[in-house]
């Protein structure tokens, strides 16, 4: 039986988006599974809240002068790891709202279909070119990576939010409190980062830590 890294992930989180090749990545290298799950963030319980207008000035705030500075500083950091693999992360005008995202997942992982999911939508977003809080477009875009989608709204609209509520309670009674959030053998690493800390705990040979973290 093939072990299984537990990966729980974010859309609208540009550090899940750096540390989805990574892990598929080092899952292919070792020869296990990854089983991703959603986990949807609030972000303004911990970072406040915040609106731009399309000049990217800002038109509503709820950020202390700390938090604003954490947001600049993940903005820049993101996108200087993101220029070396050649990735597009352009920031949100505002925070949206994923959960539907989340779903969609769920619904993807149904199917053995979460890597075609996340590999497909994580782009548009950080590109912008995905409104994840219209159901009917993430449908689409869902489709467009080979997923059937038939019945998918009706079970969005009751049982699919049901269960992305209870998973995100059983997710936090865990210790979960942020993506990308791994799982191994029932020790929990937070971060991309903690990827060659994984590769050692799997396999006890050091890990080669730029190619870990996808970046050679």
């Amino acid at each position: 039986m093939i072990e299984k890294l537990i990966a729980y992930t974010d859309i609208k989180s540009p550090y899940a988006y750096l540390a989805l090749a990574p892990t598929l990545n080092l899952a292919a290298k070792v020869g296990v599974d990854v089983d991703w799950l959603p986990y949807t963030l609030d972000i303004p319980d911990y970072l406040g809240d915040a609106e731009l207008d399309a000049a990217g000035n800002v038109i509503r705030e709820e950020r202390t002068a700390h938090q604003w500075r954490r947001v600049k500083y993940s903005y820049m950091d993101v996108r200087r790891y993101a220029n070396l693999r050649g990735l597009t992360i352009r920031g949100h005008p505002k925070i949206r709202d994923t959960s539907y995202a989340s779903m969609g997942l769920l619904w993807a992982r149904r199917q053995g279909m979460t890597e075609e999911y996340l590999n497909a939508i994580f782009p548009l977003f950080w590109r912008r070119e995905l409104d994840v809080e219209t159901p009917t477009i993430l449908a689409d875009a869902m489709a467009g990576a080979g997923i059937d989608i038939t019945g998918f709204p009706d079970w969005m609209a009751v049982e699919g939010r049901a269960d992305h509520d209870r998973l995100r309670t059983e997710t936090e009674a865990k210790g979960v409190f942020g993506v990308p959030w791994f799982i191994w053998r029932d020790e929990m690493f937070w971060g991309r980062e903690a990827l060659p800390l994984i590769r050692y705990r799997m396999t006890g040979e050091m890990p080669e830590w730029g190619a870990d973290l996808g970046l050679a």
